[in-house]
């Protein structure tokens, strides 16, 4: 009897066959002094969250539960969230989330590129034994079911798919850019193209690949130990496997609007937080009445590690010192004493004192700010301690000789830009 390849039993079958490895080691550098001491995917993000924690929990949600992560820059912070909040799984049941530093076990090098860091853990992938592997980016907010993706791969007999979405075409000179024929097969490929090609039916946007991959194991391993040998390659996938592949194999495009979990009226969220812009305006859009982004979802809930602390708290009620906050993300543990927050995401154990005003302002954990100071469009890194009467947000020249304002005038802020070193792990 030939099998349902739409069933949630076939799909179920299908990621239980599955090793995902999440590409987690690059610094993310755009977002300037944020990664000055963790890497991109250790960043905090929505009040509570890392942005690991969302193909993490991708992967949890989909069934994939064989998960290893890939480190290399400055992941003590990243490593030590994974282990605090992500040892739930049962290794007698054959479910994990390994942490897999470079280490040089087959070359006596780091990381060269996103091929050559599976490569170099290709004898635990074996070990593993799965049928097919997941390629995730450990650096993009978005809810996705891969069951659905792998359904996809396998109904199209393919050796690769690309998870694939459509750009703002200004925005795909940062993506590999993807051409497909009427059945969704990749027929061209440019990787951060000077001129990306437009769709056909869209000139302002471009179909764009997500960094998203789905191989056949055994597939994958032959590709990568050819890639290795090649001394003109870069051991990208991006630069080098997809290209190579899409003359002689069978690489297709899967949609993410095909899994995309909680698309409202035709909105699938997805997220780069690439800059200091676009993680402060992703972050904003949690304070709106109906974010686009569910976390209140308990059917694809984002799974994290948090501390113990206290409920939020406000405190004082007259006239000249009343603690409030509208429109905003307050986690727990924050104290709010007699200060005024608005359109703001606060979180973890965060303290404002009397006679201070936050406006559309994102507060990293552990952040002190004190008496009268007023800040407008900044992300304060975690830790800082905002002394008396500063004003940030309020006249850029000034803040230009303090801290980093961005092209779009966000103000960030870190503990050393105030003198305040704090060389530890975020």
């Amino acid at each position: 009897m030939q099998q349902d390849l739409n069933s949630s039993r076939f799909i179920s079958a299908l990621t239980k066959n599955t090793v995902a490895l999440i590409l987690a080691g690059g610094r993310g550098s755009r977002l300037k002094n944020m990664t000055d001491w963790r890497a991109k995917p250790a960043v905090p993000f929505g009040g509570k969250f890392r942005i690991i924690d969302f193909p993490l929990s991708n992967c949890m949600n989909s069934g994939v539960r064989r998960i290893g992560v890939v480190t290399q820059y400055k992941s003590h912070s990243l490593m030590q969230h994974i282990q605090r909040g992500w040892g739930f799984l049962r290794g007698e049941f054959n479910e994990f989330v390994e942490l897999l530093p470079a280490q040089q076990r087959i070359q006596e090098e780091w990381y060269k590129g996103t091929a050559d860091a599976v490569f170099q853990n290709l004898d635990i992938l074996r070990n593993i034994g799965a049928e097919y592997v997941l390629i995730l980016a450990g650096d993009h907010i978005y809810k996705m079911d891969y069951g659905q993706m792998l359904a996809a791969h396998v109904r199209n007999k393919a050796d690769m798919t690309v998870a694939c979405i459509n750009v703002p075409l200004e925005d795909a000179k940062g993506f590999g850019v993807i051409g497909v024929d009427e059945n969704d097969r990749v027929v061209e490929f440019a990787e951060k193209p000077v001129s990306p090609k437009p769709l056909p039916d869209n000139p302002e946007q471009a179909f764009a690949s997500m960094g998203i991959y789905v191989f056949n194991a055994s597939f994958l391993y032959e590709q990568l130990i050819r890639d290795a040998d090649d001394p003109r390659s870069n051991h990208d996938f991006g630069q080098d496997i997809i290209p190579y592949m899409i003359r002689k194999y069978r690489v297709y495009a899967h949609r993410f609007t095909d899994s995309c979990v909680g698309a409202t009226d035709g909105n699938y969220y997805w997220r780069d937080v690439g800059t200091v812009d676009a993680y402060w305006e992703a972050n904003m859009e949690l304070t709106k009445v109906v974010p686009e982004l569910n976390l209140y979802d308990k059917t694809w809930p984002i799974w994290t590690y948090q501390e113990q602390l206290p409920p939020a708290k406000f405190v004082f009620n007259n006239p000249e010192r009343c603690g409030r906050a509208t429109d905003s993300v307050v986690s727990g543990g924050c104290i709010i004493s007699g200060s005024s927050v608005t359109d703001s995401v606060l979180f973890s154990d965060v303290r404002v004192n009397s006679y201070s005003s936050i406006e559309s302002s994102v507060i990293l954990p552990n952040v002190d700010v004190g008496r009268y100071v007023t800040l407008k469009r900044v992300v304060v890194d975690k830790g800082a301690r905002i002394p008396d009467g500063m004003q940030i947000g309020i006249d850029h020249e000034l803040d230009r000789q303090r801290f980093y304002v961005s092209e779009k005038g966000i103000v960030l802020v870190t503990p050393e830009m105030l003198g305040q070193g704090q060389h530890y792990a975020r």
